[in-house]
């Protein structure tokens, strides 16, 4: 029936096809399941030759909870690399696993017989992690018979009334530690729905938060005072910017104030009932007058007469918004106006972009550590006007040293030239702070002599995360740098991986009587 077209189908028919799909689909999953918990119990020991775990070596992980048997920490690695998924998402598969068999022995049983989906029964086996073996069997005693008769979410408000019946100790104990919890929070959602936006969450002491208001409330009517039309909310959404500079911060509420004491000046000059003049385009146009506020009220400032002795000049303050908003902050950079020493704190910006996007200023660029921008939002990105271009690094550049410590220079091409952990499957951005692996092991008894190759180079260097780099030097993973710049990996039990810029692809594997792939020869 699966290899029937399905144009050919009537509508009958075709959903019952479609059914048909879902079952197998299920029962693959199961599959996936039971092989999951026996190549756990495979790895359920570490061997050591030295009486104990060392530094690096290999340890066994707890990863289903409480009453769950240990797994050998390089086990998911391998397992996720074979399944096409990360070592991260592997190890949840397993502990899932684990913690169905062993702590939700009902809701196990139910997924074998198919009374269960799987994926809510690993989503119940993670609500549970944290509860003690005894409250897990409460939690499983309530929800095993209703898995698949109630919707997902009526499943999640039940499983979660569950575990705070389980344990109203430790429930009562998280809400506590929730309510008291305080902290600044940026998320990190899918850039396809920020367009350049990010959402953040504040949770701290009352009087703090109030400050904070207020403080983001003159930024903002400091904005409009300097010509900013836009809305009080999207002007407040601006005064995060200029708080996280607060040298250029302090010398915008300075100019602020000083116009407040100039248009009070100007209205005490002027008569009892004067003749009311709207606001208009000339008005605006006037660098050192207020614009109207769509939320407070239109305002109306006559120029006034100029002091030599004030200190920010009409000459100071340029034609538009955004020159007069950039010589605010050039002032507080270049005497020091502000609070602080008067200097920011650098941070380099890696931008990566086609001469297409350079030559026109549109386009996509991506932002190391950031995502995908639009060319238009960078202005945005760097939030002020203190910019240092540096020249393009050439990675073609082969840069060596005789050492095993790896210099900055070399690190930095390095990251450039391969921007994620060059493990299967792994999606993690490679950082500064990522190790960088030797292919070709470093050999401290032959450091480099002038007439040998040095070992320590931007093409025998890869970033790696700690969990990958220990499973290649002490997991028996191994690897090699192809022709054509791949990083051909081949796993303890032969299954090899090539990585490249566009990702991970599984190569075609022999298999012996055994039913384990056999190796690639010559390796």
């Amino acid at each position: 029936m699966f290899d029937c077209d399905l144009d050919d189908l009537d509508t009958t028919a075709l959903l019952a096809v479609a059914a048909e799909y879902v079952q197998e689909q299920e029962r693959a999953a199961v599959g996936v399941l039971r092989a999951a918990l026996a190549f756990a119990d495979r790895n359920a020991v570490v061997e050591s030759d030295h009486g104990g775990p060392l530094p690096g070596y290999e340890r066994l992980q707890v990863y289903g909870g409480e009453g769950c048997p240990g797994v050998a920490e390089f086990a998911p690695i391998e397992l996720g690399a074979v399944l096409g998924m990360s070592s991260g998402a592997a190890s949840s598969l397993i502990g899932e696993a684990l913690a169905l068999r062993h702590r939700l022995p009902r809701v196990w049983a139910a997924v074998l017989n198919g009374s269960a989906l799987s994926w809510k029964a690993r989503s119940i086996a993670r609500a549970c992690l944290s509860l003690s073996p005894e409250a897990a069997a409460i939690v499983d005693r309530r929800v095993a018979g209703i898995v698949n008769t109630v919707t997902q979410g009526a499943l999640k408000k039940i499983v979660t009334a569950a575990v705070w019946q389980a344990d109203p100790e430790k429930a009562q104990a998280d809400a506590e530690a929730a309510a008291k919890q305080r902290g600044v929070f940026v998320t990190h959602s899918d850039p396809s729905d920020d367009h350049g936006t990010k959402r953040i969450w504040v949770r701290a002491a009352t009087g703090d938060v109030i400050r904070f208001d207020a403080t983001i409330d003159e930024l903002a009517r400091a904005l409009n005072l300097l010509g900013d039309t836009d809305s009080l909310n999207q002007r407040r959404a601006k005064a995060i910017g200029w708080i996280a500079d607060p040298e250029a911060a302090h010398n915008l509420l300075e100019v602020a104030r000083y116009l407040a004491r100039h248009e009070a000046r100007r209205q005490q000059s002027q008569p009892a009932h004067p003749t009311a003049e709207p606001v208009g385009p000339t008005q605006a146009a006037d660098p050192m007058r207020p614009m109207p506020d769509p939320e407070q009220g239109a305002v109306s400032e006559d120029a006034g007469e100029e002091h030599d002795g004030e200190r920010f000049t009409r000459l100071a303050l340029a034609a538009t918004l955004q020159a007069r908003l950039a010589a605010i902050k050039q002032d507080a950079y270049s005497n020091g106006s502000g609070t602080g020493s008067g200097r920011r704190g650098r941070h380099t910006l890696y931008v990566h972009l086609t001469d297409k996007t350079l030559a026109t200023g549109t386009g996509v660029l991506r932002v190391e550590e950031l995502g995908p921008l639009l060319a238009s939002q960078l202005t945005e990105l760097l939030g002020h006007e203190q910019v240092v271009v540096k020249p393009v690094i050439d990675l073609q550049d082969q840069v060596s040293v005789h050492s095993y410590e790896i210099p900055d220079r070399i690190r930095e091409r390095v990251r450039l030239r391969h921007p994620v952990d060059m493990f299967p499957y792994s999606g993690a951005e490679a950082t500064a702070s990522m190790d960088q692996d030797h292919i070709t092991p470093y050999d401290h008894a032959q450091p480099g002599p002038p007439d040998r190759p040095r070992q320590t180079s931007v093409d025998n260097l890869i970033p790696q995360g700690r969990l990958h780099h220990r499973a290649k030097t002490f997991g028996g993973w191994r690897n090699r740098r192809l022709p054509g710049g791949a990083i051909e990996w081949t796993s303890p039990h032969g299954f090899r991986f090539h990585v490249d810029h566009t990702g991970t692809h599984p190569c075609p594997h022999r298999r012996t009587d055994g039913g384990r792939p056999q190796p690639p020869a010559g390796s």
